[in-house]
């Protein structure tokens, strides 16, 4: 038990994740690493070295002194060359290397956080040399582990865990990001509103708000004359906005009400992670 109970939600988030991508990767033999996941241009060993050197930097390792090749064309971002390092560093790894170096990497980070002292606004290790609180660093690896077993599941056809502990985490901070993708990035107008219902193993109705000077806010409050009503299983939802597909794919498992230009506006600024 951590000493600060806001922090505990994400570390058993965290663990409950951790754990399962574990489970996961143990018993694959060589030539299932190499698969393919929903995470754009990354296989399943290029997630296992992520989710490794992430945890690695949280616990304050230093970062690999290595230089990427010059044809990783998915990276296109100063974000993406930092998150690229981990990754490639690793990509001859063999199997049994993969396994027992996430076996102790998660060893030492469960030893941390169990262990846990600072208070979370305490400043820690951000990507790209920046600091964020230690509350908001935990978040995002809960998040961050959560989203990458559900594109192991997905590569490995063992699906699970779409209403974990961090399905939860994960629902909050993509729920967070609506009022933009709605106000800003699709361009809804001044006074207008926009309703999501999910359903599925985590269900929910949020409406989103345009207000009259433009900006959006959003609440579980249902709408009387919604601009747009957008309807969809929870794993679309994720997938969606993950960035994982893109909504021409998943065009059967989306339900649009209203102003179709305005949802497939919505639809197609949907996407909110890096």
């Amino acid at each position: 038990m951590t000493v600060h109970p806001s922090l505990q939600t994400y570390a058993d988030a965290w663990t409950h994740s951790i754990e399962a991508i574990t489970e996961l990767v143990m018993p694959l033999v060589e030539g299932e690493w190499n698969r393919a996941t929903p995470c754009p241009s990354w296989s399943v060993r290029d997630i296992v070295s992520h989710i490794i050197g992430m945890e690695c930097e949280q616990l304050g390792d230093p970062r690999p002194i290595h230089t990427l090749p010059r044809d990783l064309y998915h990276v296109q971002s100063e974000f993406a060359r930092y998150m690229e390092m981990q990754v490639d560093v690793r990509r001859h790894h063999t199997a049994p290397e993969m396994t027992s170096e996430l076996e102790y990497t998660v060893i030492r980070r469960a030893r941390q956080l169990r262990n846990e002292t600072r208070p979370p606004d305490t400043m820690v290790r951000a990507p790209l040399g920046a600091e964020q609180t230690l509350e908001l660093a935990l978040r995002m690896r809960a998040f961050d582990v959560w989203v990458h077993e559900q594109d192991l599941r997905w590569a490995l056809g063992k699906p699970g865990n779409l209403d974990s502990p961090g399905a939860y985490v994960a629902r909050d901070i993509l729920l967070h990001t609506l009022p933009r993708v709605v106000a800003k990035d699709a361009g809804a107008p001044p006074n207008s509103a926009v309703v999501f219902d999910i359903h599925g193993p985590v269900e929910f109705l949020r409406t989103v708000r345009v207000d009259a000077d433009g900006h959006g806010t959003i609440d579980g409050a249902p709408s009387l004359g919604p601009l747009v009503t957008i309807a969809m299983d929870w794993e679309t939802f994720v997938r969606l906005a993950c960035g994982r597909v893109r909504p021409h794919a998943v065009a059967d498992r989306v339900k649009t009400e209203g102003d179709q230009e305005l949802a497939a506006a919505i639809l197609r600024d949907f996407a909110v992670t890096p």
